[in-house]
Formats: C-alpha cells, sequence, structure tokens
C-alpha cells in the first residue's frame, strides 16, 4: 500500500486583532442601549434586560483572551456588531481564495513542492462565500495546480475529513500529491450580539500538503498511519443559513441564519465521543495511549480539550502535550487543530506518534494519526 506522509504546513493570520475588554466594551455598550430602549417594557416586566458580558466570564467559559478577525471595525461598531467586508467582484480572487492561497504558498514552500505538481486541491471549511463555482478550483488555477479540486464543509471536522479523502486519493494511486486548504471567516456567522457565543470564534486559514511518502523530500515528514471518522445526527450546533431562506421569505438577519448552539449539552455529547475515537483509533492500529506524543485538538473550548485528552491519556494533559492556541486564536473553526500542529511540533523525534483530531457540528469527528518520519 502506498504511503502517505504529510511534508508541510501554512498558517495565514490576519492583521486585526480584537482581545476580550475590546469585545466586551462593544457589546456592553451596545446592551446598555437596548436596556435604555426597552426601559419602560423592563420596568413593566414585559421583558427582562439583557445582561452585560465580562472578559473574566469568557476567559473563564472557554480560555480564550483574543480572537484574529479579518476586519475588526465592524465587529467594534455597537450599531452594526458584525464584520465589513468588501464586495469582491468576479474577476478578482474570492476573499476566501486569497486567504488560502497566502496559507498554501507557506505550505508549498515548507514541502519543497511546486503547486504545478499538486494534483487535488480540497477547500475544506465550516463556511464558503459562494455556492459555486468552487472555491478549491479557484485555489487550483490561481496557484497553477492540475488535476481537479472541490470544496466541501463538514463544519469543525471539515480539515480531518478532508486530510482523510486526500490521503486516500494518495492511496487509491490518482494523484501522488494534494493540497488541503481551510479558509475559515467565522467571524461572518458569528452573533455578536449573543451573550453566551459572541465571543467563541475568530478567523484564520490553515494549509497542509500531503504526498505519497516515495516522491517526498521534505526534510521534515509526518507518515499518516491511520485515520478515523465518525458522525452523529445532532440540532445542538446548526445554522438555517441557505439558499432556500429567500424563497421561504425568513429573515436573512435573523439569529437562526448565525451559529446557534446548545454549549453544555455539546460538551456533555461530544467529549466523550471524541475520546472514544481516539482511544478505538489507536487499538485499531496496535497502539494506545501512552504512544501518543503529541494532541492536536480542534480548538473550541479550553475545558473541553482538557477533559478529552485527561479521558485519552489517563492523567491530566501538560501544555506540551495537548498545545493549546485558542487563548490567541480563539475557536478558528476546523483550522484550529491544523493550527496547533503548525506551531506545536516542536522536538518530536523519528517514531513519535502525534494525532490531529477535530470535532464539531453534525456532530462529526475526524483523527488522523501520524508518527514523525
Amino acid at each position: 500500500m502506498t504511503d502517505v506522509v504529510i511534508t508541510g504546513t501554512g498558517l495565514f493570520t490576519p492583521e486585526h486583532a480584537i482581545d476580550n475588554d475590546a469585545l466586551v466594551a462593544a457589546f456592553n455598550t451596545w446592551v446598555e442601549q437596548e436596556n435604555a430602549r426597552n426601559a419602560e417594557a423592563i420596568a413593566a416586566g414585559e421583558c427582562e434586560p439583557l445582561a452585560y458580558s465580562s472578559s473574566e466570564f469568557i476567559e473563564k467559559a472557554s480560555g480564550i483572551k483574543s480572537r484574529y478577525v479579518l476586519d475588526a471595525e465592524g465587529i467594534l461598531d455597537p450599531q452594526r456588531m458584525r464584520p465589513k467586508l468588501s464586495q469582491c467582484s468576479d474577476d478578482a480572487p474570492s476573499v476566501q481564495c486569497d486567504m488560502a492561497l497566502k496559507a498554501a504558498t507557506q505550505a508549498l514552500q515548507t514541502a519543497g513542492v511546486d503547486a504545478q505538481d499538486i494534483e487535488l486541491v480540497i477547500v475544506g471549511c465550516s463556511n464558503l462565500e459562494r455556492a459555486y463555482p468552487a472555491v478549491a478550483v479557484e485555489v487550483q488555477d490561481a496557484l497553477g495546480a492540475q488535476g481537479y479540486g472541490f470544496d466541501m464543509n463538514v463544519a469543525c471536522s471539515s480539515a480531518t475529513f478532508a486530510i482523510e479523502t486526500a490521503a486516500n486519493a494518495i492511496i487509491s494511486g490518482s494523484v501522488k500529491r494534494a493540497l488541503v486548504v481551510n479558509p475559515e471567516i467565522c467571524s461572518a456567522h458569528l452573533n455578536f450580539r449573543d451573550r453566551d457565543s459572541h465571543f467563541i470564534f475568530g478567523d484564520a486559514c490553515t494549509a497542509v500538503v500531503l504526498e505519497s511518502k516515495h516522491v517526498a523530500t521534505a526534510s521534515e515528514q509526518y507518515e499518516v498511519l491511520g485515520t478515523k471518522l465518525v458522525t452523529r445526527f445532532s440540532n445542538a450546533i446548526r445554522n438555517n443559513a441557505g439558499f432556500l431562506n429567500r424563497v421561504t421569505d425568513s429573515d436573512p438577519l435573523a439569529s437562526d441564519k448565525l451559529f446557534v448552539q446548545e454549549g453544555r449539552r455539546v460538551f456533555k455529547e461530544v467529549c466523550p465521543l471524541v475520546a472514544k475515537l481516539i482511544t478505538q483509533h489507536l487499538f485499531s492500529l496496535e497502539l494506545n495511549s501512552a504512544d501518543l506524543k503529541r494532541m492536536w485538538l480542534h480548538q473550541a473550548n479550553r475545558h473541553m480539550n482538557d477533559l478529552i485528552a485527561r479521558k485519552v491519556l489517563g492523567v491530566d494533559p501538560d501544555e506540551i502535550q495537548a498545545p493549546i492556541i485558542l487563548d490567541r486564536y480563539a475557536n478558528t473553526s476546523s483550522a484550529g487543530s491544523i493550527i496547533a500542529f503548525h506551531l506545536h511540533r516542536e522536538g518530536l523525534a523519528s517514531g513519535d506518534i502525534g494525532v490531529i483530531c477535530s470535532f464539531g457540528a453534525g456532530y462529526s469527528a475526524g483523527s488522523i494519526i501520524l508518527q514523525r518520519v
């Protein structure tokens, strides 16, 4: 069987950062305005006053301290509270294509691969800026890559699902080299007026180059020992935005057209699902938790990651075993686990084993077990 290796990764980080204090200041200004506008109804007991947010609440609930976004001005404007992005002309690169090119160029350079040698491009992310043509085909064209490309959406699990798909294409012999990119503009589908979730997301893009081992030349390689995916239907994380909104005459700005979740339910149901997935995946490869030197987990919530790592490892994880990047980046959906892998694979020796695992809406979860070559 053809061995598959990851030979390069890339990361695009937007230039604008918003810390919790700035985000909370904008949110609380809006709350103050809304409570003043509804003062009579509140006094009459007809409605409850909106609750304020705080940096302490955010960090305690999630571990998040800051996030990067494509646009900060629109988000921090209490009259708008959503990003303000320019409409791209059809002849200009789309926003997600532009992000993808920056991350992909870095990944290709690390891998020592020319773009024209890529035969498959997969764009995997939680939201695509248009229905068609596929952003992946646009990226393929802009890079000068060969073969074919397509988009896929498995929410926060999109990167691991795309990596498995790319690895299988290499194993089958249909391609020798593939590129996976994850352009996440999470700020565009986040409700910045919802106290329970206004702090959760940030924007970023990651890229991963996969190659058949016999053509790879990079000095740093990670063999894909195995992949394992799982899905279980749940409405606990949902976004009702879609092309039917205009024909059902629903409000395109309604809160259900953005990210909505039942946080406690997600925590309770997803953590055991993910821990079981990783444990069973290790067992299927005749490995166990003691073999894991690194866990690059989806970066949604610090408490979730600590619990999952503890269930898998049997001990409390340290910052090296289960690195955290969500304190700076927040939840970047499918990009999060790849950011962790990109930034925190130092110190691994040949033969060391780690797991990239992402999980989220669907429910969905994907496990990629790697070994440093």
